[in-house]
């Protein structure tokens, strides 16, 4: 008995100390990280019971999937058996696997989607096995991490303390249609690059602007105009000064933004050397999905009296615009700029935008600015909170739900 006593009591000491060792790693992790790794793991966590609960629910139910969402379901089955992977991958997911497998060497047709996305997947599937498909959703989650992390950091410039950047984070992991940044799909790489991009901005670190901002312009068309925003941040760290002078100190300080530019010509490059057409993704565009591009204020009008799922989507693209307007303030004019951006270009595509627009409208990550001051007042936070969490986990179980195309 007193060896079996002396033995418990030296698997105690050495449990002690392994957990003050734990402590001390803990609180060598920068005060950032300890947080967004929380709140991405706690969000993953969550998504994916209630994923895989909603799934199980489904099963069985008369009449579903409907015939529009059938071929995708089956795609979903022949990709995983894995219902918290297959889950997911959903319509553009598809097409991003086929860009990431087809073979470099011979005749290239798909130029529908800018490349790169899939084309990161390649070398990451390497060193996961040859899986693409798992590749896409580590960088996808990964960017998602990265993209937190970003938005921290920027919250904490911009609205001057840490508890404030925590609520920002909290709330971009809280808007509608968030779920999306663990999906296959673009929307954590373009909100990461976009968030890294102003963080290196407001730091004035315009050389590394440039560079995230390259890849920024490859990872979706829009990004592209993303370089007006940031000239206004340079603008109004140099107080909105002008004349010949002025321009040639913007020119020598700002000139990294050339890259973004840069970036999407890159793009049509790639679009000559293997299509013979600098404009294919344009007319990939037109003829794949009937995209064209117009004035987008008559879209919206239209839209928001048009078939009741489209006149949803569109009042919540005028959610977005009300609440950027409402919060704006001097100093944030970038953002309001970005943010319409965010909203007007996608609406410039017409009609064939209307069933997509929740999914765009996520890039908006301002919005989570303009609602995390909103939310000083403890009261007014957890409402809000409560709020965003019961709207999402409603558009996720849609998503889920053989509903898809009201959010894709």
């Amino acid at each position: 008995m007193r060896r079996w006593r002396s033995g418990a009591a030296a698997l105690a000491a050495r449990a002690v100390v392994a957990g003050r060792g734990a402590a001390r790693l803990v609180r060598r992790v920068p005060a950032p990280w300890t947080y967004v790794i929380a709140l991405f793991l706690g969000a993953k966590l969550l998504l994916t019971v209630l994923g895989l609960l909603v799934l199980h629910a489904w099963d069985g139910v008369p009449g579903a999937p409907p015939p529009d969402e059938t071929l995708m379901w089956a795609q979903q089955r022949d990709l995983s058996g894995h219902r918290w992977i297959s889950l997911w991958f959903a319509w553009d997911s598809m097409l991003y696997l086929r860009l990431s497998t087809l073979p470099l060497t011979g005749p290239w047709n798909d130029f529908g989607f800018p490349l790169l996305y899939p084309f990161l997947a390649r070398p990451v599937g390497v060193l996961v096995g040859g899986d693409t498909a798992l590749a896409l959703l580590l960088i996808s989650n990964v960017a998602f991490l990265l993209a937190l992390w970003y938005g921290y950091r920027l919250a904490e410039l911009l609205l001057g303390d840490a508890r404030a950047a925590r609520r920002f984070t909290r709330y971009l992991v809280l808007l509608p249609t968030a779920f999306l940044f663990q999906a296959a799909l673009t929307e954590s790489l373009f909100v990461c690059l976009a968030l890294a991009a102003f963080y290196y901005a407001e730091r004035r670190r315009w050389l590394l602007v440039g560079v995230v901002g390259y890849f920024l312009a490859m990872s979706r068309s829009v990004g592209l105009l993303v370089v007006l925003p940031l000239a206004v941040v340079l603008l109004r760290q140099h107080d909105w000064r002008l004349g010949a002078r002025a321009v040639v100190g913007y020119l020598r300080i700002g000139w990294p933004l050339l890259l973004l530019p840069a970036g999407w010509f890159t793009f049509m490059a790639y679009c000559r050397w293997r299509g013979g057409d600098w404009f294919a993704y344009q007319h990939a565009q037109q003829t794949g999905w009937g995209i064209e591009v117009q004035n987008p204020v008559p879209v919206l009008l239209n839209g928001l009296t048009g078939e009741p799922r489209e006149a949803a989507r569109v009042w919540f693209a005028v959610a977005v615009l009300g609440v950027l307007v409402a919060g704006f303030r001097r100093r944030d004019l970038a953002y309001l700029v970005y943010g319409v951006l965010m909203v007007l270009v996608p609406l410039s595509m017409g009609p064939p935008v209307y069933k997509s627009l929740l999914r765009y409208l996520l890039a908006v990550f301002p919005v989570a600015l303009v609602l995390a001051r909103w939310a000083r007042h403890a009261s007014v936070d957890v409402w809000l909170t409560a709020t965003l969490a019961v709207v999402q986990g409603v558009l996720f179980v849609l998503w889920l739900s053989y509903w898809t195309h009201t959010i894709i």
